[in-house]
């Protein structure tokens, strides 16, 4: 039987919290909602400093969307796709060191970073290599070799930067090491400013070639809109210097590591325990209610989880700042503000496809087949070969594709609620879409297939709690403005509510490597307050990683057809997703 997750009652494990007073001298008590990337960040944090904290968590797995399933052998691997500081020497890498994310495993690194092909057939490849990638770019079209050197120099620009903010909060940071940044930033401030001011979208217009036009939007996978040509810059060196690459393990591998170093700090995470609301006495957060009506009490709570949810959930609205107004209030209501949501159709198969083909390529669709995917919010879908990133995603002589899109979360959420029939009949719809376009582009595929399991934006909500299925949050240079002054001037603090704390990624913007430095922020604000030194080091585990290190994966009941409707998610003993919300049942 599949365990009823809203029903299950919280695990009983680690100490008793229940009593408001506590004898002098114990160590202070921290609380964290939520065992995502950013919680267990805390929670290590905070270990590492001499403090003693629980994680209460809705599900069984850690990670929140940094995770995998499993069905018929195969491993479902959902979030990472590249992760900013596998490259040693650079503070991302140590963040992730001090975490033991990378403990004993190898990274694979990618010449390509994504290839983009049009309806026709024409192809543009954006190699990491400023050098390789001006030479491909000019051949595909002469005419744009000015714009394209001048792209390509500012390339070469970013790749001898080594900018990585995620250490030490700016409040934080002594004047040593103000200078030290400073010295960073200011030689190349005119290149941060022009390449941060401009958008991809009109500085693409720019360029003769359709292809190109279209193909450096579509860099970053599918076009995320609202995005600045600085990351595309910046994540461009970033692969060239192999400091993006694919960890051994995946999604679920780097969340299972986190976890067991913050484990091993003596940390305690109680799983299956949904936290209700905040306790709040005299305008400072005191503990947490579960589900259930337990209480738990301690000196300090961090909130590591879907930031509406925290505001309007677990606080029930009663407090905010300045700041988190402006985003929840007005920016999130702007078109293409915050991410949008995915569909997702994993495709595992017998055999391979051709060795030469790319791991990651972006196609543009035609009109006709854009029309067909349901949902869809742009004329494109993301093919990655899943078996080229990591050993063990497949059985013996099978392998993964992983198809994605971005999609409305208003249309998939609407269906769901309304008219199931309808809903599941929509993603037969992509998963008969998937096979079919896989069809043409490897020949005989078809027959191959043995199953196509899809996710919708409604799907991420359900498990994750992220509002409206969004996959990182926020996106747009206003946000960004906006989450730095929250964490340099807010401290990640509400008004008028001491005691209390945010990390995520609705608080320091998208990416692991942003959820683990806001962990790291949030521990150092905290200690400050406690008046308890900062500490950190690395994990130091040197046993090389390996698949039993996953742990128990979810697993589907069965395995339908693909011509019949896809059946929910439904789990033997542990959910597909790590939630941190009561998001709605299936």
């Amino acid at each position: 039987m599949s365990p009823d997750l809203d029903a299950a009652k919280p695990s009983k494990s680690g100490p008793d919290w229940s009593a408001r007073e506590r004898a002098a001298g114990a160590k202070p008590r921290v609380i964290i909602i939520g065992a995502g990337v950013a919680g267990m960040a805390t929670g290590s944090y905070a270990q590492m400093s001499g403090l003693e904290t629980r994680i209460f968590e809705k599900h069984v797995l850690p990670g929140g969307c940094c995770t995998a399933w499993s069905r018929k052998g195969y491993i479902f691997d959902y979030c990472i796709e590249w992760l900013n500081g596998t490259a040693p020497g650079n503070n991302a890498n140590q963040v992730w060191r001090e975490l033991g994310a990378l403990d004993g495993k190898t990274v694979k690194n990618f010449e390509l970073f994504n290839k983009v092909v049009d309806e026709h057939g024409r192809e543009v490849r954006f190699y990491n290599d400023p050098d390789r990638l001006e030479q491909h770019l000019i051949e595909v079209s002469p005419v744009d070799a000015p714009l394209i050197k001048a792209f390509c120099d500012d390339l070469r620009r970013f790749t001898k930067l080594a900018l990585h903010p995620f250490l030490k909060p700016a409040p934080l940071e002594n004047w040593r090491e103000k200078l030290a940044m400073m010295r960073q930033v200011l030689p190349a401030f005119r290149l941060f400013w022009r390449t941060g001011a401009a958008q991809m979208g009109p500085y693409a217009d720019r360029f003769a070639d359709p292809l190109l036009r279209r193909g450096f939007r579509n860099m970053f996978f599918q076009d995320p809109q609202n995005f600045a040509v600085l990351p595309y810059l910046y994540n461009l060196a970033e692969a060239h210097n192999d400091n993006v690459g694919f960890p051994q393990g995946g999604s679920l591998g780097l969340s299972r590591s986190v976890e067991e170093r913050y484990l091993g700090l003596g940390g305690i995470i109680n799983y299956r325990t949904r936290v209700d609301r905040i306790l709040i006495e005299d305008g400072r957060a005191v503990g947490v209610e579960l589900k259930n009506g337990e209480k738990h009490y301690a000196d300090h709570v961090v909130a590591a989880c879907d930031g509406m949810f925290t505001l309007h959930g677990l606080l029930d609205g009663k407090y905010t700042n300045p700041r988190l107004d402006k985003l929840f209030n007005d920016v999130l209501h702007r078109p293409g503000e915050r991410y949008p949501g995915v569909v997702s159709a994993f495709v595992g198969f017998e055999g391979d496809v051709p060795a030469s083909e790319s791991h990651s390529t972006t196609y543009l669709l035609s009109a006709a087949e854009a029309a067909r995917l349901p949902g869809a919010d742009q004329g494109s879908l993301v093919v990655q070969l899943r078996s080229r990133y990591s050993d063990g995603f497949a059985p013996e002589g099978k392998s993964v594709i992983h198809c994605t899109y971005f999609s409305d979360f208003d249309y998939w959420k609407t269906l769901r609620s309304t008219d199931r029939k309808q809903y599941w009949a929509k993603k037969r719809e992509v998963a008969e879409f998937v096979r079919g376009f896989l069809e043409k582009l490897y020949p005989g595929i078809g027959e191959r297939i043995e199953l196509v399991d899809v996710g919708t934006p409604a799907t991420t909500e359900r498990y994750t709690g992220n509002h409206k299925g969004a996959i990182l949050a926020w996106k747009s240079p206003d946000a960004d403005d906006l989450l730095a002054a929250l964490v340099n001037k807010d401290r990640m603090r509400l008004k008028g509510l001491s005691g209390f704390s945010m990390a995520g990624h609705w608080i320091n913007g998208g990416s692991l490597i942003k959820a683990a430095s806001s962990g790291r922020f949030a521990a150092q604000y905290l200690c400050e307050e406690l008046g308890v030194p900062f500490k950190a080091w690395e994990s130091g585990n040197r046993e090389p990683w390996h698949r039993d290190k996953l742990g128990q994966l979810p697993q589907l009941d069965k395995d339908p057809p693909l011509e019949r409707p896809a059946r929910p998610l439904r789990l033997v003993e542990t959910p597909p997703l790590s939630t941190l919300s009561p998001a709605p049942a299936a």
